[in-house]
């Protein structure tokens, strides 16, 4: 056992039509909340890892806890390659506030 700390992403879509349908996401949301996993965006949590062990110990467990419709994938990472992630971001659409877009009542 290598003792090389992992990141564990999950990322999963799953259809929310139906009530029974969004019971199953909001369970599986749930499952991994308590299972140590943070939200990075929606849809998509990680949690941190001790190694490779341990990683795959989790994913058995997402695995086991799988909703019956809709995708999940799991990709391991190393702290490394988690560290080089790159956070883009779109501009802040600017508001006019000029008296012309005023309205009186």
């Amino acid at each position: 056992m290598q003792n090389r700390t992992m990141r564990l992403i999950v990322l999963f879509d799953l259809p929310v039509e139906t009530k029974k349908q969004r019971k199953d996401y909001t369970d599986f949301r749930k499952f991994l909340i308590e299972n140590g996993f943070l939200m990075m965006q929606y849809s998509v949590y990680v949690r941190i890892t001790r190694n490779w062990d341990d990683l795959n110990k989790f994913i058995k467990r997402v695995e086991n806890n799988l909703p019956p419709e809709g995708e999940v994938r799991c990709l391991p990472v190393t702290d490394k390659q988690f560290a080089s992630m790159k956070l883009l971001k779109g501009k802040k659409k600017e508001i006019d506030n000029s008296a012309d877009d005023l309205i009186e009542l």
